[in-house]
Protein backbone atom coordinates (compact mmCIF):
# COMPACT_ATOMS: atom_id res chain seq x y z
CA UNK A 1 0.00 0.00 0.00
CA UNK A 2 1.43 3.45 -0.93
CA UNK A 3 2.23 5.52 2.12
CA UNK A 4 0.12 8.90 1.99
CA UNK A 5 1.50 12.12 0.66
CA UNK A 6 1.65 14.92 3.14
CA UNK A 7 -0.09 17.75 2.71
CA UNK A 8 1.62 20.65 0.87
CA UNK A 9 2.18 23.72 2.55
CA UNK A 10 2.03 26.78 0.75
CA UNK A 11 4.69 28.99 -0.49
CA UNK A 12 4.83 31.89 2.25
CA UNK A 13 4.90 35.30 0.97
CA UNK A 14 6.68 38.21 2.40
CA UNK A 15 4.34 41.66 2.06
CA UNK A 16 4.85 44.90 3.70
CA UNK A 17 2.91 45.55 6.63
CA UNK A 18 -0.65 47.05 6.09
CA UNK A 19 -3.41 48.24 8.92
CA UNK A 20 -4.88 44.91 8.69
CA UNK A 21 -2.28 43.22 9.74
CA UNK A 22 -1.53 44.82 13.68
CA UNK A 23 -4.79 43.01 15.03
CA UNK A 24 -2.63 39.20 14.15
CA UNK A 25 1.02 41.02 14.78
CA UNK A 26 0.39 42.35 18.37
CA UNK A 27 -1.13 38.44 19.35
CA UNK A 28 1.83 37.14 17.90
CA UNK A 29 4.13 39.30 20.08
CA UNK A 30 2.29 38.66 23.20
CA UNK A 31 2.47 35.03 22.37
CA UNK A 32 6.32 34.94 21.87
CA UNK A 33 8.17 37.98 23.47
CA UNK A 34 8.91 37.87 27.26
CA UNK A 35 10.25 41.46 28.12
CA UNK A 36 10.44 40.51 31.47
CA UNK A 37 14.26 41.63 30.33
CA UNK A 38 15.33 44.74 31.36
CA UNK A 39 15.59 47.88 29.78
CA UNK A 40 13.17 46.15 27.39
CA UNK A 41 10.27 47.91 26.12
CA UNK A 42 6.85 46.55 26.01
CA UNK A 43 5.56 45.05 23.52
CA UNK A 44 2.41 47.06 22.63
CA UNK A 45 0.24 48.53 19.86
CA UNK A 46 2.08 51.67 20.32
CA UNK A 47 5.44 49.66 19.58
CA UNK A 48 3.77 48.56 16.13
CA UNK A 49 2.31 51.56 15.47
CA UNK A 50 5.92 53.61 15.91
CA UNK A 51 7.20 51.47 12.84
CA UNK A 52 4.37 51.25 10.81
CA UNK A 53 3.69 55.35 11.01
CA UNK A 54 7.38 56.09 10.40
CA UNK A 55 8.39 58.00 7.07
CA UNK A 56 10.96 54.98 6.17
CA UNK A 57 9.00 51.69 7.45
CA UNK A 58 10.40 48.90 7.12
CA UNK A 59 8.01 46.82 8.54
CA UNK A 60 6.86 43.30 6.84
CA UNK A 61 4.45 40.06 7.60
CA UNK A 62 5.44 36.56 6.48
CA UNK A 63 1.74 34.76 5.16
CA UNK A 64 0.83 31.55 4.75
CA UNK A 65 -2.33 31.79 2.67
CA UNK A 66 -4.24 34.46 5.37
CA UNK A 67 -2.04 33.29 8.22
CA UNK A 68 0.40 35.17 9.73
CA UNK A 69 3.74 33.19 9.78
CA UNK A 70 5.79 35.79 11.04
CA UNK A 71 6.63 39.71 10.97
CA UNK A 72 9.34 42.00 11.64
CA UNK A 73 9.21 45.81 12.33
CA UNK A 74 12.16 48.23 11.37
CA UNK A 75 12.94 51.94 9.98
CA UNK A 76 15.12 54.30 9.81
CA UNK A 77 16.68 56.02 13.05
CA UNK A 78 18.82 54.43 15.85
CA UNK A 79 19.15 56.83 18.79
CA UNK A 80 21.14 59.71 17.81
CA UNK A 81 22.01 58.32 14.46
CA UNK A 82 19.96 59.31 11.65
CA UNK A 83 21.50 57.15 8.71
CA UNK A 84 20.94 53.79 11.03
CA UNK A 85 18.54 51.29 10.58
CA UNK A 86 16.94 49.76 13.25
CA UNK A 87 15.24 46.19 12.88
CA UNK A 88 13.34 46.12 16.77
CA UNK A 89 10.58 43.36 16.84
CA UNK A 90 10.65 39.89 14.93
CA UNK A 91 8.84 37.08 15.51
CA UNK A 92 8.30 33.98 13.67
CA UNK A 93 4.78 32.02 14.86
CA UNK A 94 6.21 28.64 16.49
CA UNK A 95 4.69 26.50 13.86
CA UNK A 96 6.88 28.44 11.58
CA UNK A 97 10.09 28.08 13.64
CA UNK A 98 13.36 26.85 11.70
CA UNK A 99 11.72 27.11 8.30
CA UNK A 100 13.53 30.18 6.96
CA UNK A 101 10.54 32.68 7.96
CA UNK A 102 12.85 34.81 10.22
CA UNK A 103 15.88 35.02 7.72
CA UNK A 104 13.52 36.30 4.72
CA UNK A 105 12.09 38.69 6.99
CA UNK A 106 15.54 40.33 8.18
CA UNK A 107 16.47 40.44 4.10
CA UNK A 108 13.34 42.27 3.55
CA UNK A 109 13.96 44.76 6.44
CA UNK A 110 17.21 45.42 6.03
CA UNK A 111 16.96 45.89 2.03
CA UNK A 112 14.24 48.12 2.74
CA UNK A 113 16.19 50.05 4.99
CA UNK A 114 19.29 50.27 2.57
CA UNK A 115 17.18 51.59 -0.08
CA UNK A 116 15.70 54.60 2.58
CA UNK A 117 19.71 55.42 2.86
CA UNK A 118 20.53 53.36 6.26
CA UNK A 119 24.31 53.13 6.37
CA UNK A 120 23.76 50.36 8.93
CA UNK A 121 21.09 48.16 10.33
CA UNK A 122 20.86 47.67 14.50
CA UNK A 123 19.36 44.73 16.12
CA UNK A 124 19.55 44.33 19.80
CA UNK A 125 19.31 41.24 21.10
CA UNK A 126 18.92 39.96 25.03
CA UNK A 127 21.57 38.32 26.05
CA UNK A 128 19.83 34.90 27.22
CA UNK A 129 18.18 34.86 23.19
CA UNK A 130 20.78 32.62 21.54
CA UNK A 131 17.99 31.84 18.99
CA UNK A 132 17.91 35.63 18.14
CA UNK A 133 21.40 35.87 18.19
CA UNK A 134 22.42 32.81 16.01
CA UNK A 135 19.53 34.22 13.45
CA UNK A 136 21.30 38.44 13.78
CA UNK A 137 24.83 36.33 13.02
CA UNK A 138 23.71 33.64 10.36
CA UNK A 139 22.18 37.26 8.76
CA UNK A 140 25.57 39.10 8.38
CA UNK A 141 24.99 41.10 11.60
CA UNK A 142 28.23 41.32 14.10
CA UNK A 143 28.71 42.05 17.50
CA UNK A 144 28.80 46.27 17.84
CA UNK A 145 29.48 47.20 21.33
CA UNK A 146 28.36 45.53 24.14
CA UNK A 147 26.86 47.56 26.91
CA UNK A 148 26.17 45.79 30.20
CA UNK A 149 23.30 47.42 32.10
CA UNK A 150 23.75 47.68 36.00
CA UNK A 151 20.41 48.10 37.39
CA UNK A 152 19.89 48.24 41.37
CA UNK A 153 16.51 47.43 42.12
CA UNK A 154 14.78 50.26 44.90
CA UNK A 155 12.87 48.87 47.86
CA UNK A 156 9.13 49.63 48.13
Amino acid sequence: MPTPAAPERRAIGLTPMAATHVADVLALGHQVYDTSAKPYTPWSLSAIARHLDSEASACWVALDGERLAGFVLGSMGFDQRADWGNMEWIASAPDYQGQGVASRLVEACCATLAEAGASAVVAEVESRNTASAALMRSNGFGAGVVVTFFVRETPR
